[in-house]
């Protein structure tokens, strides 16, 4: 999607899915074509997202663009030029319910803002502040992984190590997508 950016009005865009479905590639895709129609873009990434990179975003194929990490999301307002008309979030369930003031500002600002993030934990319960930024989004896609067991569709990321919290970044070697049939949340 490149839609015109320079007619003043903003908007949402909320990229969410499972792990290993796509969500940072997608993001990555978009914001690239953003730079290829030469849209002033800025991306940032959650600190806590060192997997592969402290200042780029990584899809799990090795997709990479440079990416500001921050703390919170209320950074992101402090960084934002002025002429920035693109605004890239990956990992967006990593921050406070304040991600959502922070791209409501954004989009009223007349900035689009694109929004990527799991939409539910390991347990299969919704990350709140990714429903609400759902909510409020013009657009939403919901990409899909492939069940590492059988092959379906999967929209769950099953954790297989780990601790009980909720937060535990990882990758391949502590998670891995499943359909509703082979998912089996921790209670």
């Amino acid at each position: 999607m490149i839609f015109n950016v320079s007619s003043g009005s903003g908007w949402i865009e909320v990229v969410c899915g499972s792990m290993f479905s796509g969500k940072t590639q997608e993001l990555i895709r978009r914001l690239k074509l953003a730079n290829i129609a030469r849209q002033k873009v800025q991306v940032f990434n959650s600190h806590l997202d060192t997997r592969y990179s402290k200042e780029h975003l990584v899809s799990h194929d090795k997709l990479v663009l440079a990416a500001r990490p921050v703390k919170t999301a209320k950074e992101i307002l402090k960084e934002i030029a002025p002429d920035t008309q693109v605004v890239g979030i990956d990992e967006t369930h990593f921050f406070g319910e304040e991600i959502v003031e922070v791209c409501q500002e954004l989009a009223n600002s007349g900035k689009r803002v694109i929004a990527a993030g799991l939409d539910q934990d390991y347990r299969g319960e919704a990350f709140l502040n990714m429903a609400r930024l759902m909510a409020v989004a013009e657009f939403i896609t919901k990409n899909l992984a492939i069940c590492m067991v059988c092959g379906n569709p999967a929209h769950f990321s099953q954790r297989l190590a780990g601790s009980s919290r909720r937060i535990e970044v990882g990758s391949g070697e502590k998670y891995e997508a499943r359909c509703r049939k082979c998912f089996k949340p921790e209670k």
